[in-house]
């Protein structure tokens, strides 16, 4: 009899891991990047959390210091503006 049990194996997928994080106060622009970036995910069969850090310590440990700002594994990869569907995918293509 084991002490410890194994855990169980699943299946990994490229961006298992990955975190995606939108950075702003909650305006209409943050909910846009966010909106865009959903849509990007959606469109890419990827299914992945996105958190919004609207904690304006938290936007500036990231150098961020204008918003929104679109950040996946703990780098900025955008920021001061809304990126379009398409330009989060081809973002996510790159990054994922």
């Amino acid at each position: 009899m084991s002490l410890f049990k194994e855990k169980e194996k699943k299946e990994s997928c490229c961006c298992e891991g990955a975190r995606i994080k939108i950075l702003g106060s909650g305006c209409a622009n943050c909910k846009a990047l966010e909106k865009g970036t959903r849509d990007a995910l959606l469109e890419l069969g990827k299914d992945m959390q996105i958190d919004h850090v609207t904690d304006f310590a938290q936007i500036a440990a990231y150098g961020v210091m204008t918003t929104p700002a679109l950040v996946i594994d703990d780098k900025v990869v955008s920021y001061g503006r809304v990126l379009k569907k398409d330009e989060v995918k081809e973002i996510l293509n790159k990054v994922l």
